[in-house]
């Protein structure tokens, strides 16, 4: 039998969010990897048909930034 924290599913940090993960990402790489303003990724985003603000696009980062950069190391 297994045990009640066996069982436990690590959930999707993004399970809340409307924006797929991948946009996500690409927003946040964008941001991080080039030396970019937000307003700058936005506009990127935005010539792909993703409409997102530059606020969003902070957000992101900030949520999601730290967890991106302990995948790569």
């Amino acid at each position: 039998m297994l045990s009640q924290s066996s069982r436990m599913i690590k959930q999707s940090p993004f399970k809340y969010f409307k924006t797929s993960p991948e946009v996500i990402r690409l927003a946040v790489m964008l941001y991080v990897r080039f030396p970019l303003s937000l307003r700058n990724v936005e506009d990127l985003l935005h010539e792909r048909g993703i409409e997102v603000s530059h606020e969003t696009v902070r957000y992101w980062w900030n949520r999601f930034g730290p967890m991106f950069a302990s995948e790569i190391r």
